[in-house]
């Protein structure tokens, strides 16, 4: 890759942090990260591609996969593991596989992104078909770990996308779909875990509530069919259960979402008359 495109390991223009007070250290990292919205703007077309052959294939029985190292291997684990929780699909729906397994989630285990087989070994060990789709997620665009495992996806009819931080990047040429997300420099030199990962981050939460929101998972702007795990989401639910069929005690309410178990499920039987509301 050309030097002039790395722009995620160019030297941060900010000099001498560690003289800065406290105060200019924060309105400097909040002045870069106020760039990175308009990046992800600059790319929604593609974005949105992305979104629309993603839903096909999970309405056609398929799954979403993200595979990345590190900090990207990281977000995308963090944001299949919300999906079950808060749209009720089934756990294994939407999958984040991180280089080095579990234990990266929580420390750098050495050398992992450098594989060029293990990714497509651990896409296999999930039974990954040609009815799925892999989005590959490397800020620097150049992790032998993802790019290898889009290079055998596409060997193997299996639709790629990619997301990184840097403009012509080896990891969006093995992608069908590839998005650059052009965030510049980082405030400290070639710590991807900040613009980048927020960049990377902002388009993750874009693709998973588009697609969710496709197949139907979220009723008016609501979410329908979160699972009912906590006081406050049963809370939330019960309210909205009460908002939906215009009752007037929120406790009848909560007791009909919680002998229905999910919003949509509540308000389909309070509608019908089935739920024994007299």
């Amino acid at each position: 890759m050309d030097e002039i495109h790395k722009l995620t390991e160019k030297d941060s223009p900010y000099r001498h942090l560690e003289k800065m007070s406290v105060q200019d250290i924060l309105f400097h990292i909040n002045q870069e990260d106020h760039e990175v919205p308009k990046a992800v703007q600059r790319v929604l077309p593609q974005i949105g591609a992305l979104v629309s052959v993603v839903t096909d294939r999970l309405l056609a029985g398929g799954r979403l996969f993200y595979i990345g190292a590190g900090t990207s291997g990281r977000l995308g684990v963090v944001d299949a593991s919300e999906c079950p929780p808060t749209f009720g699909v089934p756990h294994g729906l939407v999958v984040g596989i991180i280089a080095g397994g579990e234990d990266a989630m929580f420390k750098a285990v050495e050398f992992a992104e450098d594989s060029t087989e293990d990714g497509w070994k651990d896409l296999k060990n999930h039974g990954i078909s040609s009815h799925d789709v892999v989005i590959g997620i490397a800020a620097s665009g150049t992790t032998p770990y993802v790019i290898s495992a889009l290079e055998a996806c596409r060997e193997n009819g299996i639709i790629t996308g990619s997301i990184t931080c840097n403009p012509h990047a080896p990891v969006s040429k093995a992608s069908d779909f590839p998005i650059e997300v052009v965030v510049g420099p980082e405030f400290v030199t070639g710590s991807t875990r900040m613009k980048s990962g927020t960049a990377q981050k902002l388009v993750l939460n874009m693709i998973s509530t588009a697609v969710m929101i496709q197949l139907g998972r979220v009723q008016d702007n609501k979410m329908v069919h979160m699972q009912l795990t906590n006081d406050k989401l049963v809370d939330r639910g019960a309210k909205m259960v009460m908002s939906a069929l215009g009752l007037e005690y929120y406790e009848v309410a909560k007791e009909l979402l919680l002998r229905h178990g999910s919003v949509k499920l509540a308000v389909e039987a309070g509608k019908i008359g089935s739920a024994g509301l007299s």
